[in-house]
């Protein structure tokens, strides 16, 4: 990891260092993604992708939840505990929350949201990344845990573009997209608040310096999840005991 500046820098140059950690480390440049919008996945695939995704998905609200429960500032829990809802809902079926809205998008792809709810088939080295954000998160500072939120300042082009693509290869998955739409206003507005108040509280270098390295660990989680997925799922294609096997029929 990079070593602290010896002097802080203002809002808007703290705010251009993060977004550049972005585009250099963000998972949108990486190869099982790349093979997602070209049209080359699989059915098993985007399966096994779907699947794993779901353990991330889940722990969302709890990561939340341990942010809350650090917040001694009653403004900041008003102001993140939407997340929580945003993916829990509120219990109201007719607007469901996003953890619902991608149990429809595995059953979309063929599976039973069972196997998504168990956890059954979920890759070791996904359990691991994901684990260890949720450590990153409560065992952190409360500058770390809000900075390693802010991937979501790059998720918005990435969304767009992934909903395109799904649509245009994957034609039989259009049912269960509601996540992603629901994201395209969601993520934009948690990753503004998110970048106003880690500026606005890593004021010195050595806070600067944390905030920057949580976003890159945050980011090094998401790559690692699709690392994991790209070598039991791709290349070399080789799951490991216990892992979710599909049972392949082509992109339909």
């Amino acid at each position: 990891m990079s070593a602290p500046t010896s002097s802080s820098v203002g809002k808007s140059d703290l705010a251009s260092r993060l977004r550049q950690i972005g585009e250099e480390r963000y998972h949108h440049r990486h190869p099982f993604h790349l093979r997602m919008h070209e049209g080359q996945l699989t059915r098993g695939q985007l399966q096994a992708w779907v699947l794993n995704r779901y353990y991330y998905q889940s722990r969302i609200p709890i990561k939340d939840a341990a942010i809350l429960a650090r917040c001694e500032d009653a403004d900041l829990r008003r102001a993140w505990r939407k997340r929580i809802i945003d993916h829990d809902g509120d219990g109201d079926a007719a607007k469901p929350g996003g953890i619902v809205k991608w149990l429809r998008l595995v059953e979309a792809t063929g599976l039973k949201r069972e196997q998504a709810l168990t956890g059954e088939g979920v890759l070791p080295a996904t359990r691991f990344a994901v684990d260890a954000y949720v450590h990153l998160v409560s065992e952190k500072s409360l500058l770390e845990a809000i900075a390693s939120s802010l991937t979501e300042m790059f998720s918005g082009s990435l969304i767009t573009l992934r909903v395109d693509r799904l649509r245009q290869h994957y034609p039989w998955l259009s049912g269960g997209l509601a996540y992603f739409e629901g994201r395209l206003t969601q993520a934009p507005e948690d990753a503004n608040f998110a970048l106003d108040w880690v500026t606005k509280h890593a004021g010195t270098p050595a806070e600067q310096h944390l905030a920057c390295n949580a976003l890159r660990a945050k980011c090094d989680i998401l790559w690692a999840q699709l690392d994991a997925l790209y070598f039991a799922y791709v290349e070399p294609g080789w799951p490991p005991p216990g892992a979710f096997r599909p049972v392949d029929h082509g992109k339909s």
